[in-house]
């Protein structure tokens, strides 16, 4: 049978850390991981079991085959060899994990994984990155992408633009940068670009204390004049399922301006849920109800399962509902500009590619992440759903699942997708976001103005990126699927 979980999904973040809470009366078995003669493998068993059912890459690991082990004692042998289920996990199963597999993950506390996928996380309220000075590679920068409204952050002043050599008074280095931002208080002392591009620090301080917030990923939404023409804009940061209302609000409100153009910011977009990004796909076009937006290609034993009993499991169409089954409101239209770039992931990609097989898709910015896998969720329980969980612990594994295709069978763009106008984002030439100056809006702008640049070169310094707020998160740049499918083998098949 198909087992359904109340769970939201495709990225990214304006967060540090994952959350850490647990419920108060959570009971945690102390034997949970231990070594030595009397180990329990609990854990590693249903870590085991549960890569050997639906894993993507089952075939390329060996140890995965169905026969490979022929009795529970073999197994037990097999899972003592490792010294945690993080071990085994990550060097025993995943097929080459950050080199083939960089994006199935695991946790030890699912619950906090649930509100992260919800939007829920503690944060100052900033998105930002990390990049080295212009001219010291000794030294590190924070420069801010957005803040959202209501936060520390907001409070403090922050805006995008700004840049930040130290941290409670010290200076960010490549070794320490993370480390510095970490705690739940701390204080950033702001610097600046000169004439010349050199970073001089400044006397302000903004002091900034975390806490846990849920973050609306509809950040922008509202129509330009440009020409004439009614543009809508757009700017969509995480696909969470909890507020798909408010991303069909924004499209009714569109719909209301009679939008000439749509504009889709989904820049720092690290994905999220499925479902959200064929939702919004529907919501951008709506005169392909039905048809295929997406197709999956599982591992060996499960694609041909669903050939056999389901093939319709195989594809995700286009829809004239979002989950909570209000009608979707939908512009009909025949071309889309998306702005997207290097931290632009998952379904943020799914929704360029499988978009892309219908009508003309312009893409604005720099080549996409790359990632056109799914994964799903797996609980300790019979049918690894989260009913019936085993409570001595909150493990869970997110192994990916299945590979996306669009309608015409595109795919393993590895190196991400590439724009059709390309735009970089310079940090000392940031503008306000939605602003027709920032030069990435700019830049569609101008092209549905019938204006396109032979390039779009700044003098500026490139900066070298070196990291992003939210990278150490499990779910970063990850694309997520609600449904677990029928467990082919069963737990004690041993």
């Amino acid at each position: 049978m198909k087992i359904y979980r109340l769970l939201v999904l495709f990225l990214f973040s304006s967060s540090l850390l994952i959350s850490c809470s647990k419920d108060d009366d959570d009971v945690i078995d102390d034997e949970v991981g231990k070594t030595g003669p009397d180990r329990n493998l609990e854990v590693e068993d249903f870590i085991y079991k549960g890569m050997n059912n639906i894993y993507l890459y089952k075939t390329y690991v060996p140890k995965l085959a169905d026969s490979y082990f022929s009795t529970q004692a073999d197994l037990n042998d097999f899972l003592d060899d490792f010294d945690s289920p993080e071990d085994l996990f990550y060097d025993g199963l995943v097929y080459e994990y950050r080199v083939k597999d960089k994006f199935s993950f695991m946790t030890d506390d699912y619950i906090a994984l649930e509100e992260r996928f919800a939007g829920t996380s503690t944060t100052t309220g900033m998105n930002y990155g990390f990049s080295y000075h212009p001219n010291d590679n000794t030294k590190v920068l924070l420069y801010v992408r957005y803040v959202q409204p209501n936060t520390s952050a907001a409070d403090a002043g922050i805006e995008r633009g700004m840049i930040f050599d130290k941290v409670d008074g010290q200076v960010m280095t490549p070794s320490n940068y993370g480390s510095l931002v970490s705690p739940e208080n701390f204080t950033l002392h702001e610097a600046e670009f000169n004439e010349d591009n050199d970073v001089i620090a400044l006397d302000q301080t903004y002091d900034l204390s975390k806490a846990q917030y849920t973050a609306n990923p509809v950040f922008i939404a509202k129509t330009l004049d440009v020409d004439g023409k009614k543009v809508g804009y757009l700017m969509y940061n995480s696909f969470t399922a909890d507020f798909d209302p408010e991303l069909n609000a924004a499209f009714a409100n569109f719909q209301a301006e009679g939008i000439d153009e749509l504009v889709l910011d989904i820049r720092y977009n690290g994905g999220g849920r499925v479902e959200t990004a064929v939702d919004l796909s529907s919501m951008i076009t709506g005169q392909f109800e039905g048809e295929i937006f997406n197709q999956q290609q599982w591992n060996p034993s499960y694609q041909q399962y669903f050939k056999d009993n389901n093939p319709d499991r195989l594809v995700d169409r286009f829809n004239n509902k979002i989950g909570n089954g209000d009608l979707i409101n939908s512009l009909n239209l025949e071309k889309v500009y998306i702005i997207a770039g290097r931290s632009s992931a998952s379904a943020s990609e799914l929704v360029i590619n499988g978009l892309d097989a219908w009508i003309n898709v312009v893409h604005v910015g720099q080549n996409t992440v790359g990632k056109f896998q799914a994964s799903v969720t797996l609980y300790d329980s019979d049918n690894f759903g989260k009913q019936n969980a085993n409570p001595d612990h909150k493990y869970a594994i997110q192994p990916l699942v299945y590979k996306s295709a669009n309608a015409l069978g595109n795919s393993d763009y590895v190196d991400g997708l590439v724009p059709d106008i390309a735009v970089d984002e310079y940090i000392n030439e940031y503008k306000p976001l939605g602003d027709p100056s920032e030069p990435l809006l700019k830049a569609a702008l101008e092209d549905i103005q019938g204006i396109r640049k032979a390039s779009y070169l700044s003098k500026s310094p490139d900066l070298e990126v070196l990291d992003e707020a939210g990278s150490d998160a499990p779910e970063f740049q990850k694309m997520f699927t609600d449904e677990i499918p029928p467990v082919l083998f069963e737990r004690n098949d041993y």
